[in-house]
């Protein structure tokens, strides 16, 4: 976790350099910036602002509410309220009430929001997963996470479904390649494209991190 402050912390106080760099997109207005990096700057000065950026935008279709939250960090109602009031204010989340419950996702409409899902991806080394894993084993459809970080939870334990056929001597080679990178261990699940059609309910892809390949194999189903 200290990782990803100590990120978002250079990004911001350098805007010429790391700032640009991880937020290539950013870089052309200088004004933006500015701008951009007052909003962040308000971010990062907690580790539980961390966390809920890692819930809602490593994966944005993931909602949550506040004691749901409180539950899953292990800390106060109150602390939680105070970030996501915060994040709400600064407009990267929305929020909705359910009867008398306010439930939270990400808003995929701000400015920023693919900068700081790359930002979070590249924490948890989900694109180290797609580019060194998926996209090097051959006949893959598509690839999804699935479990606790599509749920936006950084446990350490990375549950992959790879849609295709795969040598089993060079997925191993590759996974352990991959985990040593990201220092997070990753368990893998290969299905053809009828046994994902048939498993995709049980599996929850609905609610999973597309990575990597052709979206398309759930519609297909």
């Amino acid at each position: 976790m200290t990782n990803l402050l100590l990120i978002f912390q250079s990004k911001i106080h350098h805007p010429s350099s790391t700032f640009s760099l991880l937020f290539p997109l950013m870089s052309n207005n200088l004004t933006r910036n500015r701008t951009i990096a007052q909003m962040l700057d308000s971010l990062i000065t907690s580790k539980t602002r961390v966390k809920l950026l890692l819930k809602f935008f490593l994966n944005p279709g993931t909602k949550s509410y506040l004691r749901g939250l409180a539950t899953e960090f292990g800390e106060s109602t109150n602390a939680i309220r105070v970030e996501l009031n915060r994040l709400t204010e600064a407009k990267l989340l929305k929020s909705v009430h359910s009867g008398r419950t306010v439930v939270y996702r990400a808003n995929k409409d701000h400015s920023i929001f693919k900068d700081i899902q790359n930002v979070v991806k590249k924490f948890v080394g989900i694109d180290k997963v797609a580019e060194e894993l998926a996209a090097k084993l051959g006949d893959i459809r598509a690839a999804y996470v699935i479990g606790d970080y599509a749920q936006g939870n950084d446990s350490g334990l990375i549950d992959l479904v790879l849609v295709g056929r795969v040598d089993e001597e060079k997925l191993k080679e590759v996974t352990e390649k991959t985990e040593n990178l990201i220092k997070r261990k990753i368990r893998t699940l290969v299905l053809n494209e009828d046994e994902f059609v048939k498993l995709q309910d049980r599996l929850n892809i609905n609610h999973a991190l597309f990575i990597w390949g052709e979206d398309t194999v759930i519609s297909n189903g």
